[in-house]
């Protein structure tokens, strides 16, 4: 799948696979394009980041395509109150198990989104706006639930967590073909198809910082949460941190046992 990323200020991390590193706080939203449905993986922090996120996707894909589904990696307002662009009756929103009725209530801990994003420097009236029209999962995932897109291409979402919160959500899109330039023996470079992983691993991992360990975090068990998205993708995968750039297998495994030291769990 051909599609011009880098034109709409986006990343191609494979065919058809891709992501946008969002402006003030360095969210990552992702984008699994399938022949019949169109997977993005987080919104962003106002109903105008969304809006703008969902004109880039139909920029990008031409022909009337526009978002079908999402899934929010998990419930702090940078990665879920741009989901309000979105037409209810256009996409179907996925979390983990438990989020639908924590958003329901406000958002995480005693003071809520609205609370934590305009502490953290969000505009107010931008933030209440987003709030109002908060739209929490209709579907949630315990387990594993794969989600066919069309032609051959699938999106695994995963129940990862807890970690970062209490309800992580992780994505796994197996072996999309990325271009590689290999050398040949003239000492020339040509183009060859090869096949990777790709993990979107929301706040579970974050490269442009330290992990941020909120009233929310489940300390004791983000290691094995990083664990789990280590067996998933395997040690060949591009890993999709919630903040930075793409990392591998060796970067989560240290971030992991940084975990692991830093709260005394092994």
């Amino acid at each position: 799948m051909d599609l011009c990323w880098e034109e709409h200020g986006w990343e191609r991390l494979g065919a058809g696979v891709g992501r946008r590193r969002l402006p003030r706080w360095d969210a990552t939203a992702g984008l699994v394009v399938g022949a019949d449905a169109v997977l993005l993986y987080d919104t962003g922090s106002t109903v105008r980041e969304g809006a703008e996120l969902g004109a880039e996707v139909r920029a990008l894909l031409g022909g009337g395509r526009h978002v079908t589904h999402i899934a929010l990696s998990h419930p702090h307002f940078d990665h879920v109150l741009g989901t309000a662009a979105f037409p209810e009756a256009e996409v179907e929103v996925y979390g983990a198990v438990g989020m639908a009725r924590l958003m329901a209530a406000g958002g995480p801990g005693p003071s809520g989104l609205y609370e934590e994003a305009v502490r953290l420097g969000a505009d107010a009236e931008e933030t209440a706006r987003a709030v109002e029209a908060l739209v929490p999962p209709r579907h949630e995932v315990s387990g594993l639930f794969t989600l066919e897109l069309g032609g051959d291409r699938r999106a695994v979402l995963v129940n990862a967590g807890p970690g970062h919160t209490a309800h992580d959500l992780a994505v796994l899109v197996a072996e999309a073909s990325v271009d590689a330039s290999t050398g040949t023996s003239a000492g020339a470079s040509e183009r060859a198809s090869v096949a990777r992983s790709v993990v979107f691993c929301g706040d579970l991992v974050e490269e442009s910082g330290e992990p941020q360990a909120g009233p929310d975090a489940i300390p004791a068990r983000w290691p094995a949460a990083l664990d789990r998205l280590l067996a998933l993708g395997g040690e060949d995968a591009a890993y999709v941190p919630g903040h930075g750039a793409v990392v591998d297998a060796a970067f989560v495994r240290a971030q992991r046992d940084a975990l692991a030291a830093r709260f005394g769990v092994s």
